[in-house]
């Protein structure tokens, strides 16, 4: 099972995450996030993450441009679009021979059929908790929605996985299930990850 750990923004906690079976670190470029990497991400610290794990921009409803800008300067793997974009606007990053993953926020009332449209365009689909922000709220929706989902894009499960949880994420199937995504739940501070949390929930995954 894929593990992508986002919301990171300091560089000793990149580094010291660096060391774990992670498959992917996720940095937050919308400016309204509590986890928005700002002034604070270098391109040094990303140029040193090991090449095995993959980087993902984390956007919302930003310009093509403000993408394509900081795609190029942190060389990121995939562009994680959080927001409303269109199937379009992923095409467009997907021409690039860019990783894309389209976010989509779950709850009891949501249409699996708008997927069909976005399915040729994205590499994955993430799953996450519908609130009234773009993610990051610590919250999980009920995973047996997604026993609705029945196209073949691959997807991560997010929305409040944390060590009380982890468990029963591992424990749910579905055939496109490849992996989770953990953010909040093994914070000290927003954008700053617990290594110890980090170590036990990868040890989890991968046992």
């Amino acid at each position: 099972m894929l593990i992508k750990i986002c919301g990171l923004k300091y560089a000793d906690n990149i580094s010291a995450l660096g060391a774990y079976p992670i498959d992917m670190m996720g940095f937050v470029f919308y400016p309204k996030s509590p986890r928005f990497v700002d002034g604070e991400l270098k391109t040094s610290t990303v140029k040193n993450i090991p090449e095995n794990i993959k980087k993902v921009g984390v956007f919302v409803n930003q310009s093509m441009k403000e993408i394509l800008c900081k795609q190029r300067l942190f060389q990121l793997d995939f562009i994680q679009l959080h927001g409303d974009e269109n199937e379009q606007f992923c095409k467009r990053i997907k021409d690039l021979n860019i990783g894309v993953i389209k976010a989509f926020h779950i709850d009891g009332h949501f249409d699996f059929s708008i997927l069909k449209k976005f399915q040729e365009q994205c590499d994955y689909f993430l799953f996450d908790t519908k609130t009234t922000g773009y993610g990051g709220s610590g919250k999980a929706f009920d995973w047996y929605i997604l026993n609705r989902y029945t196209l073949n894009t691959r997807f991560l499960l997010s929305g409040g996985i944390g060590l009380e949880n982890i468990d029963d994420a591992i424990a749910f199937y579905h055939p496109q299930l490849v992996g989770v995504d953990i953010n909040s739940k093994i914070e000290l501070t927003p954008g700053l990850k617990s290594i110890k949390m980090a170590k036990n929930i990868t040890r989890i995954i991968n046992k």
